[in-house]
């Protein structure tokens, strides 16, 4: 693309920030322009304000290391010198849902990693191979923000990300129940074994928020959108536990589902290896070809064989059988810090922009 969409990341040093810089250093829509964190970041070059906790594989982008950060609340200041931002601040649950609209009333659209507007009714979360139907709500909310171009999408927790999309693919049977058990990995608390030690050779089986997440947020992601507000599904019902595993990267999820019409094992995975969503039919940079992988393997997925499958985008699946109690049974993978956070955003933000929702001021 010739003329590149100018970025900031408001919430630029935490973990899910350095990612979206790592995603955007050679992104070829889209061209980082100002990188925001808390006032104690602020006037320090980029590679200064992460040194030390540059939690990435490589080192900080060249280019990007020499920009200086700016203070996230310079609303006004960082507005006018962005077409859009990734936000990815780690505040309190008001504070960052007063934030993300002070950027939309300032008329510049906000994709967000955070979870202070999910539930907000005419904001999209967007899975993006799975709800893109849901930017059909932006209307309504730039109607209530009083604004023409500014807008807030958010993104979905990483950890239904392994799950929702291989249930979506074999909807059309009707999931009635499900049972999901995930597997979380230190990153999704922004940590790494370096800094958070207690985590090796350890289990922890609770993550605050995340079984409620886990179970409510699917049913927005599957609703539909009336009167330009999102109303979520009925159903199906869902259950969790959501655990820590010693795992740097990578959400696994156990599924266990019954269906009002109970599918062929065949079909099942006839529909996952077909699944195409929106993303895949406009060819985005960061659509992952295929979306669903099965794996025929009884020990497969594994995270560290399998996270990284489709650039980190992709989903894997394995170990579909018939249960004694419900329907089927399967495992899920995903990558939580790229599909489940910033990769997730970016390809969030090129949806939006095939779609006609971004565009540079």
């Amino acid at each position: 693309m010739k003329n590149k969409l100018r970025v900031g990341i408001v919430g630029a040093t935490g973990m899910v920030g350095q990612r979206f810089v790592t995603l955007l250093a050679e992104h070829p829509w889209f061209q980082v322009e100002v990188l925001a964190a808390s006032e104690r970041s602020a006037g320090k070059t980029y590679a200064e304000a992460v040194g030390g906790r540059w939690a990435m594989s490589g080192p900080v982008p060249a280019a990007i290391g020499k920009l200086v950060v700016r203070n996230a609340a310079d609303v006004a200041g960082i507005a006018g010198a962005v077409d859009f931002i990734f936000c990815a601040v780690d505040m309190p649950k008001a504070e960052t849902r007063e934030l993300e609209e002070r950027y939309a009333r300032a008329e510049t659209p906000v994709v967000s990693n955070n979870s202070a507007h999910r539930a907000t009714p005419d904001v999209p979360m967007l899975l993006p191979e799975v709800n893109a139907g849901h930017l059909a709500a932006l209307g309504a909310q730039k109607k209530r923000l009083g604004t023409k171009r500014g807008f807030i999408v958010v993104k979905p927790n990483c950890s239904i990300q392994s799950y929702v999309p291989a249930l979506h693919a074999v909807r059309e049977f009707g999931p009635q129940k499900v049972f999901v058990c995930t597997y979380q990995a230190i990153s999704g608390a922004g940590k790494t074994f370096q800094d958070w030690p207690e985590m090796v050779d350890n289990v922890i089986p609770f993550i605050g928020g995340e079984e409620e997440k886990s179970e409510n947020e699917p049913l927005k992601v599957w609703g539909e959108v009336r009167d330009g507000q999102i109303l979520s599904a009925a159903g199906p019902t869902i259950t969790s536990q959501c655990i820590r595993v010693p795992v740097s990267d990578g959400h696994l999820a156990a599924v266990f589902v019954s269906f009002a019409r109970k599918p062929s094992k065949e079909r099942i995975l006839e529909l996952w290896r077909s699944f195409r969503g929106r993303p895949q039919e406009l060819e985005l940079p960061s659509a992952p070809k295929p979306f669903l992988t099965y794996f025929e393997e009884d020990n497969r997925p594994q995270t560290r064989l399998d996270r990284d499958a489709g650039g980190g985008m992709g989903i894997t699946v394995g170990r579909l059988r018939e249960d004694r109690i419900l329907d089927w049974r399967f495992v899920c993978l995903s990558h939580n810090t790229l599909r489940g956070a910033a990769g997730g955003a970016v390809l969030t933000a090129e949806l939006l922009q095939a779609e006609g929702h971004l565009q540079a001021r």
